[in-house]
């Protein structure tokens, strides 16, 4: 019976002595039957350890990763994010531009319709306003054959007739006998001597002007003193 009361004193649990009285955790041990210490908590050690690997937290899910690394995998997530932005412009601007090519296309084959209807009707006016010309002819031919002295007044009436037509268009004649030389609508081809300095004393080929544009100048003969 004495012994059993002795191995009883041995398996007794003691509370671990420490230098330090203020520690926050103390820890609890016991004796094995030879005397060995065991340590009874691995509780604090273990918190420790998860606090210093802990250190770095802020990131969930991101476990083991620095700010630097992260702060790069956010950036390249904002490059893709702007990536798709830009490819879906792309694609809308694509769109709008085959639309303004097939508006434009459109607009082409309008106008060229616009042009070809207008050389049509202004070919047909030009053959309307020379209709006349072609009547005035035909009489002055018919009464040139009947009687050759008609010839002339039919051929003057088909050159008023042409003057007509020309001055329906905007023309006006220019480059008479009796006028003023001016070079900016009439050009000298010979200068004979004259009262007058600078008159128009024959003429070879009428002149024609629109406005202040020049048509055709005048061919004319100019009148010189001495």
């Amino acid at each position: 019976m004495t012994n059993d009361n002795s191995n009883s004193d041995n398996l007794k649990f003691e509370p671990a002595r420490t230098e330090h009285p203020q520690a926050e955790h103390p820890q609890t041990v016991e004796k094995d039957p030879k005397g060995e210490v065991i340590e009874a908590e691995l509780l604090e050690e273990d918190a420790d350890l998860s606090g210093e690997d802990g250190e770095d937290g802020g990131f969930p899910g991101m476990d083991g990763m620095d700010e630097g690394m992260f702060a790069q995998v956010q950036e390249m997530m904002a490059k893709m994010e702007r990536a798709d932005e830009l490819e879906k412009e792309n694609a809308d601007l694509k769109g709008r531009l085959g639309r303004l090519a097939a508006d434009f296309e459109s607009y082409r084959r309008r106008t060229q319709d616009d042009v070809s209807a207008a050389e049509g009707s202004g070919k047909a006016k030009a053959a309307e306003a020379m209709m006349p010309i072609y009547d005035a002819l035909d009489r002055a031919v018919t009464m040139g054959a009947e009687d050759p002295a008609k010839l002339i007044p039919g051929m003057q009436a088909v050159q008023a007739s042409v003057l007509r037509v020309f001055s329906s268009l905007g023309l006006e004649a220019t480059g008479k006998a009796g006028e003023h030389f001016d070079p900016q609508w009439h050009e000298a081809l010979q200068v004979v001597p004259g009262t007058d300095d600078n008159t128009i004393a024959q003429v070879y080929e009428l002149g024609f002007k629109m406005g202040d544009k020049l048509v055709r100048p005048a061919r004319v003969v100019v009148t010189q003193k001495g």
